[in-house]
């Protein structure tokens, strides 16, 4: 009888980059690896050091010998240190930690933070890899992304707390009452924190700043959500005082290209009142077609490191709620000197281009302008011109949104991502309640100003990088990396299982791929769903000084200069692009990184803020249907929820698992789980009927359970 042969049990490559992790100072070759991991044989061996290599966890230290370059960083001598980075919470408690320059985020269990809440920037040390990821523990927080919560008073004999349910944690910070605020027991009150914890079982100590009483407004939740995001609930009575004491003379004409008699216009949302750019038409000598982006000169009237900066930085940027905007500047300068509004001489910081017959850019000028518009039109008023309504300003119109289209055609060619989520917008009664939900439209008008918008801040980005001969001059760019690898293929197999097939082998292809499915998604409503996932992909396009390009725009430079009045990144572009058109000058790389994380910080809890307004708002409008069914489609699962979006009105909610009654397996990807008691599926994408069971304004969350005829 012929004996079977012995088989050799492959290696993987989870086990080998383990093995590297935990002696990540020396380096090894086949046969040290070999006696080291009591490797029978070589087997496939070569092959996962190959991957490894390829993926950039392990570097050759010589021939034939590797070392680990994974996660620990080292200091002089070999000697280990911590890694820094930014803290990004995930709804179950556990973190992942974003440190700049890794190609994997570190995850940190809820147990590992030691502290440490969503945004803060802290030092981690690496503690090993599991399953191809980095894990890690938080040591101490370096920098706090908030120190202001909203909480609830109460009063007991020996002393005061605030009770804050920061998700997930519940904070107690004791506080002592002062005469200029007035407090009762369980008042909703915003208290900011005077002293950390040093040790596991310190107090915290911090002081009421403001009471938002007992009430369940608009008003007052509207309130809340702003002091949640740790944005101030007004402006310091001296910066109000330095911003009415500026002067609207303009004393710099010798420096500025007078542009008052050029045909200029701005175009914006129908509510707005802060009008950060406007466009200029006119044919040079030459006949060429010359059009100027022209943005308000923040720059001019805000003075570095006045209080007015100093509130401007700290702020971050603007935060747009349903009903109302929180303005990074005070109103005498978003809503009236910086303003671009019509009639009136305003100061500008422009990007002039000109354009030969083949509409591309033969060239452009950088400088000041001072211009004067002739018209405030909407989104919607232009769009009606383009669509064939008589305007003394149609031409110039057309002549922009044909350009426009030419300009889109060539970006998204080169590999730009064509994604246009919906915006969900409330129309409201006069008392702030909403009456209706609908998804705005997006007109060829808002792509015309979106589109140079775009050339000028790729244009600004572009002078700067090489405006020093090759030698960088420390900038502020707006960046964003390619799409994590494992998301990326975990969405290639559940689009494959809907039809739809992608090509996701080079950042070119991926793109090009993903431009397709959102061309398929506009003809078929039953594969939108899919964009929303394959956003969930990408990296978070995010502010620093060290330029990787912006994967998303296929632009190798790209800035944000546009907006100056809304986000303080783009403050400070006005002020390093000024100095330097002047001669070279060098702002200290280390604190203008310093500024990067922060902006990106304010960035990221704007957002959460205004999703948390709008989620309020539509749990309110909901509320009105409690008992009703509604079509819906799963968007998301976990353990322990489904979530649903209703088609009609696209509002959120979650469908317990535990009410369905079956044991349900959450595949490891979370796009689709199945029943453990029938051979049944569920994908997100799939579409549901639905009651709504409960609307909670509290914890702004709408309750669902399965329609009975089809459960």
């Amino acid at each position: 009888m012929k004996r079977k042969k012995k088989r050799v049990p492959l290696l993987s490559t989870h086990k080998l980059l383990k093995f590297f992790a935990d002696h990540p100072s020396k380096a090894y070759g086949l046969s040290a690896l070999k006696r080291k991991m009591n490797l029978e044989k070589l087997a496939n061996l070569e092959d996962c050091l190959e991957q490894l290599e390829r993926k950039k966890l392990i570097e050759k230290a010589s021939p034939g010998k590797w070392v680990y370059k994974g996660l620990v960083a080292k200091g002089p001598g070999g000697s280990e240190t911590l890694l820094e980075g930014t803290v990004d919470m995930a709804r179950a408690g556990f973190a992942y930690i974003l440190v700049k320059g890794m190609e994997r985020d570190i995850f940190v269990s809820a147990k590992n933070l030691n502290g440490a809440m969503d945004g803060d920037y802290v030092q981690v040390r690496p503690t090993r890899v599991y399953l191809n990821k980095p894990e890690g523990t938080v040591v101490r927080v370096l920098n706090r992304s908030t120190s202001q919560f909203v909480g609830i008073f109460r009063a007991y004999k020996n002393h005061n707390l605030v009770i804050v349910d920061q998700f997930p944690h519940v904070l107690e910070i004791q506080v002592r009452t002062t005469p200029d605020i007035a407090v009762q027991d369980f008042d909703r009150v915003v208290v900011e924190i005077t002293k950390w914890k040093e040790r596991p079982g310190d107090r915290l100590f911090g002081k009421i700043t403001s009471n938002l009483g007992r009430e369940k407004t608009i008003e007052i939740e509207m309130q809340s959500i702003i002091a949640e995001s740790g944005f101030p609930l007004q402006f310091p009575k001296e910066v109000l005082r330095e911003a009415a004491e500026i002067s609207d003379e303009v004393t710099d004409m010798n420096h500025r290209l007078d542009y008052r008699k050029v045909t200029t216009f701005t175009i914006d949302p129908v509510d707005a009142k802060d009008f950060d750019d406007a466009l200029s038409v006119q044919f040079t000598k030459d006949g060429l077609l010359e059009v100027g982006v022209h943005i308000a000169d923040v720059s001019y009237y805000v003075a570095p490191d006045s209080g007015l900066d100093k509130e401007a930085l700290r702020r971050g940027n603007s935060v747009y709620l349903v009903d109302r905007v929180i303005p990074m500047l005070p109103e005498r300068l978003s809503n009236e000197l910086c303003s671009l509004r019509p009639d009136e001489d305003k100061c500008c910081f422009a990007v002039i281009f000109t354009f030969d017959e083949e509409m591309q850019v033969r060239k452009h000028w950088i400088g000041r302008t001072l211009i004067h518009s002739c018209k405030r039109f909407t989104y919607e008023e232009v769009q009606t011109i383009l669509d064939g309504k008589k305007h003394k300003l149609r031409k110039e119109l057309e002549l922009l949104n044909n350009l426009a289209k030419k300009i889109r055609t060539d970006r998204l060619k080169n590999g730009a991502i064509d994604f246009e989520t919906d915006e969900v917008r409330f129309k409201l009664d006069e008392q702030g309640q909403p009456l209706e939900l609908y998804v705005k439209e997006r007109f060829d008008a808002h792509k015309l100003i979106e589109e140079f918008m775009l050339l000028a801040n790729k244009t600004v980005a572009k002078f700067m990088a090489f405006k020093n001969k090759g030698i960088p001059v420390p900038f502020v760019y707006r960046v964003h990396d390619e799409p994590d690898p494992d998301k990326l293929e975990d969405f290639m197999f559940f689009a494959r299982e809907m039809g739809v097939k992608l090509d996701l082998s080079t950042p070119k292809k991926t793109a090009r791929s993903l431009n397709q499915l959102a061309s398929m998604a506009r003809e078929n409503a039953d594969l939108h769903f899919l964009q929303p996932l394959a956003i969930r992909t990408m990296a978070k396009a995010t502010y620093t000084t060290d330029n990787i390009g912006h994967y998303g725009l296929a632009f190798e430079y790209y800035t944000h200069f546009t907006s100056p009045i809304r986000r303080y990144s783009d403050l400070i572009v006005h002020r390093i692009l000024a100095d330097n058109l002047k001669g070279e000058k060098r702002y200290r790389l280390d604190a203008l990184e310093a500024q990067c994380r922060h902006i990106s910080t304010q960035e990221k809890k704007a957002m959460e803020a205004e999703r948390a307004s709008t989620r309020y708002f539509q749990v309110l409008y909901m509320s009105r249907f409690t008992g009703q069914s509604f079509d819906g489609r799963i968007t998301g699962m976990n353990d322990q929820n489904f979530y649903v979006e209703l088609i009609d009105t696209r509002c959120e909610g979650f469908l317990p698992i535990a009410d369905l009654q079956e044991d349900i397996e959450i595949h490891r990807n979370r796009l689709s789980a199945q029943s453990g008691i029938r051979d049944f599926q569920w994908k997100i994408g799939d579409k549901v009927r639905v009651k709504v069971v409960a609307a909670d304004l509290d914890e702004r969350e709408l309750v669902f359970a399965l329609d009975e005829v089809q459960s």
